[in-house]
């Protein structure tokens, strides 16, 4: 039997947060290549991947990475601008 609409539209809806906080991520990661220098890009993309790997032992690792690439953004917006970004 084929899926129903809402439920296709739930599994839908899980994903904007993961495509969200994944292309910030490397797009913070491209506009701070320059200013946090290749070392700390690295570290950075060593982090995602050691996350990428590490999530899928769990059962729930895509809720997991989703999370923590979310932080990962934290760090990485922190890092990039000095503190916190002001917004007026």
């Amino acid at each position: 039997m084929p899926p129903s609409k809402s439920r296709a539209r739930r599994s839908g809806d899980r994903l904007v947060p993961l495509l969200i906080a994944h292309i910030l991520f490397w797009i913070l990661l491209l506009i701070g290549a320059s200013d946090i220098g290749r070392r700390a890009c690295a570290v950075y993309v060593a982090l995602w991947l050691i996350g990428y790997v590490g999530s899928s032992w769990l059962l729930t690792g895509g809720l997991v990475f989703v999370s923590y690439v979310a932080i990962l953004d934290i760090a990485l917006v922190l890092h990039v601008f000095q503190g916190d970004v002001h917004l007026r």
